[in-house]
């Protein structure tokens, strides 16, 4: 009898970065999930381009701030660089957006398989790879 052992794959290393600061960018949306609390950020350039039919623009984030009893627990953040998208086969490609889970702390979280993460966003190739998409564009 043989047993198979699954575990989830760690974070790949990457070219997106910590944010530097939340203030700076515009919270366009707010998510719930049960007990998580999902308050979602970009640029006001980010926000214009969508309004506007454009494509993002590079050196773009767009954060999920995770938050569990009015804590932040962690945070998603998809970052778009020119030729980004060139760092993955071309079945794995998200455009040119790259994903990392960062803890609170700005350390990696090692503990989420962002693989997971491109293969779900290519899904909305159609809205920008972003699942926040139409809110984004309706944002005011």
């Amino acid at each position: 009898m043989s047993l198979a052992l699954t575990t989830a794959a760690p974070a790949e290393p990457n070219r997106v970065t910590f944010p530097d600061a939340l203030d700076d960018l515009e919270h366009y949306t707010t998510v719930r999930r049960g007990d998580v609390t999902e308050f979602m950020y970009t640029s006001r350039e980010a926000l214009e381009a969508i309004r506007n039919g454009q494509e993002v623009p590079d050196g773009t984030q767009v954060i999920l701030q995770d938050r569990r009893d009015d804590e932040v627990y962690r945070l998603f953040v998809m970052e778009k660089g020119a030729g980004w998208g060139d760092d993955y086969d071309e079945a794995s490609r998200t455009g040119d957006w790259q994903f990392q889970w960062y803890w609170p702390d700005g350390s990696i979280n090692t503990d989420e398989d962002t693989a997971r993460c491109r293969s779900c966003h290519m899904a909305r190739e159609d809205r920008g790879f972003m699942y926040t998409f139409n809110d984004a564009r309706r944002f005011e």
